[in-house]
């Protein structure tokens, strides 16, 4: 299904970035390009009023398959946070075992006093 819909986007962002290109600007027709006038090229009327309804249901199904494909891919995303918040797993004793000799704490080593260092360059001292 996720297959299907991204070759429908891409096929309708070609489509769309074609119809806005073919639209004429300021004081340009697009028949200019086939050498006659713009109202000649798409009859009396002129391309503007069906390039304009196909350029809004080109961007309609653009935001439609855009959604359909921001959905589909979040049903599939996994956090990388996934059971980080299960508490450790406490292991059991047979039964026949004997206990576990306590841990004694080891204290820490007594602090080694570190001599004042003199500052370079300090008069009277040696």
């Amino acid at each position: 299904m996720g297959t299907i819909v991204t070759v429908i986007h891409i096929l309708v962002c070609l489509a769309l970035i074609f119809i806005v290109l073919l639209q004429h600007g300021k004081g340009a027709g697009i028949g200019a390009a086939f050498g006659g006038s713009s109202q000649t090229v798409f009859g009396s009327t002129g391309a503007a009023p069906f390039l304009a309804k196909l350029t809004a249901v080109a961007a309609i199904l653009f935001m439609v398959t855009c959604l359909a494909l921001t959905f589909m891919g979040r049903q599939k995303e996994v956090s990388v946070m996934r059971g980080a918040a299960k508490p450790p797993v406490q292991q059991s004793v047979p039964e026949g075992a004997p206990p576990a000799a306590p841990v004694k704490p080891v204290a820490p080593a007594p602090a080694v006093p570190v001599p004042p260092v003199p500052a370079p360059g300090v008069p009277g001292q040696k």
